[in-house]
């Protein structure tokens, strides 16, 4: 793949991981904020080079992939949450939180909804390495 359709997909994926984490926190919370826009964009870019681009069983691409995405959760948390103080999400009234900003509950949640989402990198990764693909 030549460097400007990379940027394209890796664009697009950016996109659509952005919408569908603030969809997902729109069903579930009613709410959202622009920071999950980025993390879930990061968090879906991350995945597909992990699905698409690493050659470890799929077991161990769920577990990576929900550790990536805990650890983007984390770091906006950190930056959004204590630093600036803007309350956007707090996790200290879950069991097993670390500092309110993640907790093992969603962190077992990102591995789970890492199945599906390495499955169909995988095979975006498969079709976009194709020769033929135009």
């Amino acid at each position: 793949m030549n460097r400007a359709k990379s940027i394209c997909v890796y664009t697009l994926l950016f996109l659509v991981g952005g919408l569908v984490y603030c969809a997902m926190e729109l069903i579930y919370r009613g709410r959202t904020h622009p920071s999950m826009f980025i993390a879930g964009g990061l968090s879906l870019v991350f995945l597909y080079i992990i699905a698409a681009k690493s050659r470890v069983p799929a077991w161990k691409k769920w577990i990576i992939g929900g550790a990536v995405i805990t650890t983007i959760e984390f770091i906006t948390g950190a930056v959004v949450n204590i630093v600036l103080g803007l309350g956007v999400w707090d996790y200290y009234g879950m069991a097993m939180n670390f500092m309110g900003q993640i907790s093992l509950g969603f962190s077992l949640l990102w591995v789970l909804l890492s199945i599906p989402t390495v499955w169909l990198l995988e095979r975006l990764g498969n079709r976009l390495s194709r020769r033929d693909w135009a």
